[in-house]
């Protein structure tokens, strides 16, 4: 007799294409999702000074460049630097520093307590968004398994549950070889377990350590492989982009920002039709085309971003085809802005958990 923790718990491929899921959070939009990131780099390129602002920005909700954030409380764990080195620098980069931005230049190993020291903070401060380890190093087990692979894996999964728990992004300093190698993941110190746990990889590069300028080689699940060229400031000690002014990447999808805006003046405060008529509805209310196919693709993919704007959305099929069903709750009032104040909330009926699979509406 089969038991039931035997068989695989599988969804078909017709349901999964058209159940809502949990899209990734950003953290910083389309460029840190949850999750855990590593950033490589040569000893004293500047990584340092890097993640500080880079804190600093998140802390406060302020862009990364061009891309917007999330503000939220950031731990900043400068396991190398002393609180004198971290004051000296905050006070290069800004006159004011946040009282949600928390340095900590101690902390227990990942075999000897570490996760407990990050729970204990995030049950402290529930509004924690981002973490910041400098360096990966220091936190390191320091056991004699034969398998590197397995050892680098190993130590970065807690971890990983942790970020995927609170929706968190926890970002890991690292050194990179000596060794140049045309793929800059390449140049990772340690074996491609490192790489191979973590959600996204970062390598910030420069042609010639008294250079200003350097690349930052982006790659990642949840996010597009880009190069981001930067040039690091020796007035404001910030990395800037160096193609100067680009358009903002906004947190929120525009396709989910178009829905909303024509809810948002809209008389009836609910729908329920095909992706072709809401589409037609939107271009008859302010001129936007949306072709269907991408309209319900996107309000499929984004479903927890446009729930948390203060909306229920089903997807359904009758006889007559597929319908999208759509409620906004309330007055609206406290639709986010985009930057998620608070973490986004997703309808439970249309979820589909990990563990369960949701089954067609």
């Amino acid at each position: 007799m089969l038991r039931e923790n035997d068989l695989l718990k599988t969804i078909d491929g017709e349901t999964l294409l058209n159940s809502p899921l949990n899209s990734p959070e950003f953290i910083v939009s389309h460029l840190i999702p949850q999750g855990i990131h590593l950033l490589g780099g040569s000893p004293k390129i500047g990584k340092s000074w890097l993640v500080l602002w880079m804190c600093l920005q998140i802390a406060n909700g302020e862009p990364i460049w061009n891309y917007e954030t999330r503000r939220g409380t950031v731990l900043y764990l400068a396991l190398e630097d002393s609180f004198e080195r971290l004051q000296s620098r905050l006070l290069e980069i800004t006159d004011e520093a946040p009282n949600n931005l928390h340095f900590a230049i101690l902390s227990k190993s990942i075999d000897d307590g570490l996760k407990r020291q990050i729970e204990n903070f995030i049950d402290e401060h529930p509004d924690t968004v981002f973490i910041a380890i400098d360096t990966l190093q220091r936190i390191r087990n320091n056991d004699t398994k034969s398998n590197p692979y397995a050892s680098d894996y190993d130590d970065l999964t807690f971890l990983k549950e942790i970020a995927n728990e609170n929706h968190i992004a926890i970002l890991l300093v690292h050194h990179l070889r000596k060794q140049r190698d045309d793929d800059p993941l390449n140049m990772l110190s340690g074996s491609t377990g490192l790489s191979g746990a973590v959600d996204t990889v970062f390598v910030l590069s420069r042609p010639k350590r008294t250079d200003n300028l350097a690349t930052l080689y982006c790659s990642g699940r949840d996010i597009e492989t880009i190069e981001i060229p930067l040039e690091f400031s020796e007035k404001s000690f910030v990395w800037s982009k160096h193609n100067g002014e680009e358009a903002t990447v906004k947190m929120l999808d525009e396709v989910v920002v178009t829905v909303n805006n024509y809810f948002s003046s809209a008389v009836e405060k609910s729908f329920k039709g095909t992706a072709t008529e809401l589409a037609e509805l939107i271009k008859e209310s302010d001129g936007t085309e949306i072709t269907p196919p991408i309209l319900s693709k996107r309000l499929l993919k984004f479903h927890s971003q446009f729930c948390s704007l203060g909306y229920s959305c089903e997807f359904g099929r009758t006889n007559q085809g597929r319908f999208i069903k759509i409620e906004r709750l309330g007055d609206g009032s406290d639709i986010s802005d985009g930057k998620y104040d608070t973490k986004p909330s997703v309808n439970p009926s249309v979820t589909l958990s990990r563990k369960e699979p949701c089954q067609p509406t």
